[in-house]
């Protein structure tokens, strides 16, 4: 049986959606963040070191990493639905988008997360400008910028296609839901990026998708996993 332990609010609610859309049998093992911190808890060390999740144990295996669990459940219940066939441009494109998730975007994301907790964190009122201004050269020299550029990327592969490996869905466009949605935080979608947001929202109309928030909880971005 696999085990998703999955913390709230955090990037294993993939692994769920992928697990529903697979028609896999699991089972869900629930974590809290801190109230205070927003961090993952400590009972989340006892399963892997870094104590972080998604993290899956199935029989004696255990795997972490979003990409790497996602690689695992294919080669182990994909009927070759979710993943591409070798050889084929949709392939070579799923193992990009998998790997540009985590890889390429969403450190821009975190990034602006933490300059956001800078900018709004209680601090003396002498020191508060010195942040607010630190932050705004990192926003303006380089994440703007960089974000706008990704986006403007994203929005043109789905000016080309439906799903971002092609016409048909596959487990990339589950990895990249935690990155369009992170991005939905942070920018109005509809108006600028219109197929990004259209793509969203069939991510989210997706069955599979509604099932797994239901046996996954309450789901709100964005905090630290």
């Amino acid at each position: 049986m696999i085990i998703v332990h999955h913390l709230e609010n955090s990037r294993s609610q993939r692994i769920v959606w992928l697990l529903q859309e697979l028609g896999v049998d699991y089972e869900i093992k629930h974590y809290k963040r801190d109230a205070h911190t927003s961090l993952a808890p400590p009972e989340l060390l006892d399963i892997h070191p870094l104590g972080k999740s998604p993290v899956i144990t199935h029989g004696d295996e255990t795997v972490a990493e979003s990409g790497a669990i996602v690689e695992y459940l294919l080669a182990e219940f994909d009927d070759g639905s979710l993943l591409p066939a070798e050889g084929t441009p949709q392939r070579r494109a799923f193992t990009y988008w998998l790997h540009y998730s985590e890889g390429t975007f969403m450190p821009l994301m975190i990034i602006s997360l933490i300059l956001g907790r800078i900018e709004t964190a209680p601090m003396p009122f002498f020191i508060r400008p010195v942040a607010q201004g630190i932050a705004g050269k990192v926003r303006d020299g380089y994440l703007t910028a960089n974000v706008e550029r990704n986006l403007k990327f994203m929005e043109a592969t789905l000016n080309e296609s439906d799903w971002f490996c092609g016409d048909e869905f596959t487990a990339a466009d589950i990895q990249m839901s935690f990155p369009l949605e992170a991005a939905a935080v942070r920018t109005d979608l509809e108006s600028s990026y219109p197929r990004l947001a259209d793509c969203l929202a069939r991510m989210h109309a997706r069955p599979a998708y509604q099932a797994a928030l239901e046996k996954g909880g309450p789901y709100q971005l964005m905090g630290n996993d």
